[in-house]
């Protein structure tokens, strides 16, 4: 089987995207498994390596992302990215580092000089600037690799959950205008096909949250349920989606009733993301659906309470490369075994 060019970007580098990025694919064995292409600066590589390992790691620096060499851990250097980290405090210069890492990493994707992307956390504040004008990863991805009216949808996963964003970086005064019947019947048709295409489940089952405390409660608490959620789930049903719901979400989670399903869509962050990474502990990894491109992250932020001090736990980098891996491998699968079906030969007259 070939083996995959996983691209990695540095991320904020005052936090500890880099140190888990590292932690990740020093290991023996990994370049057994798929080709690292790190886009980072060659000074901060070197000496957070010297940091974590206190060795020297054999790096292979490249040019460009299409001189990468099997079997090795690659380097594409970011040479204008600032150096000098200053640890635990998100500035302009780590956000651009960030960016200028993304930028990379994105155009050697888009090239086919890697086959997948997987992105260190960067700070949303930090990163905002005339040329990164975006609330996150999922939404500047959405821009640079979407095809016209293709929409990102954020998924949040591991072994025992999936759970779904209908709205993403919104603040909570504003998550109920997204919360249309037209979005949530769009949004669960998306993640019926990349659950049938990236995670190889045959007949999704879709659990939708409501918005309000005990689903509107009749009304009582909030109409966003029968107005805009209990159509969109009808409308769904009909179109023979396994699609149910609206749910309360603290029954629901509260009842374990997110093992009968395949994935939750959860109306706004945190009502997913809290459950999810409690549940989920260091193993989560957050994958955006939706796009021609395999991207992953882990789910956790830049750390920037223990960054530096090189105690970072890699788990959640470590599961979202190798599961980038899984989905890539998916879509091979699920492509080819729907590519040229069986043409029906034409009746002879």
């Amino acid at each position: 089987m070939e083996k995959l060019r996983v691209g990695l970007t540095q991320g904020d580098t005052n936090g500890v995207g880099l140190e888990v990025v590292l932690k990740s694919i020093i290991p023996e064995g990994v370049t057994d498994l798929y080709t690292p292409v790190i886009f980072a600066n060659r000074r901060l590589v070197q000496t957070t390596l010297q940091a974590i390992t206190g060795d020297n790691v054999k790096i292979q620096h490249i040019p460009t992302a299409a001189d990468a060499v099997d079997g090795r851990i690659n380097l594409m250097n970011i040479g204008n990215a600032p150096i000098e980290p200053t640890y635990g405090q998100p500035t302009p210069e780590s956000g651009e580092a960030a960016r200028l890492s993304l930028e990379a990493a994105v155009k050697a994707l888009t090239d086919g000089d890697i086959d997948v992307l997987v992105t260190a956390p960067l700070c949303k504040s930090a990163v905002q600037s005339e040329e990164f004008d975006f609330p996150g990863h999922t939404e500047y991805l959405e821009a640079r690799l979407g095809e016209e009216g293709e929409k990102a949808c954020m998924i949040l996963f591991n072994d025992e959950m999936r759970v779904a964003l209908l709205t993403i970086h919104l603040p909570v005064a504003k998550v109920s205008e997204g919360v249309r019947e037209d979005v949530i019947v769009d949004t669960v048709k998306r993640l019926d096909s990349t659950l049938r295409r990236d995670f190889a489940c045959e007949r999704p089952r879709i659990a939708v949250l409501a918005l309000n405390p005990h689903a509107g409660d009749g009304g009582l608490l909030g109409d966003e349920e029968a107005r805009e959620i209990i159509p969109a789930v009808a409308r769904l049903q009909e179109e023979g989606l396994l699609a149910f719901g609206p749910y309360a979400a603290d029954g629901f989670f509260g009842a374990g009733l997110w093992r009968e399903f395949d994935v939750v869509l959860a109306m706004y962050h945190d009502q997913g993301l809290a459950p999810f990474k409690t549940v989920a502990g260091a193993e989560g990894v957050n994958f955006t659906a939706g796009l021609g491109y395999v991207r992953t992250s882990p789910d956790h932020g830049t750390a920037f309470d223990i960054a530096g001090s090189m105690t970072a736990d890699p788990t959640s980098m470590t599961q979202a490369i190798y599961r980038a891996i899984d989905i890539y491998r998916n879509r091979e699968r699920y492509d080819e075994a729907s590519a040229n079906p069986l043409k029906i030969a034409p009746q002879k007259q």
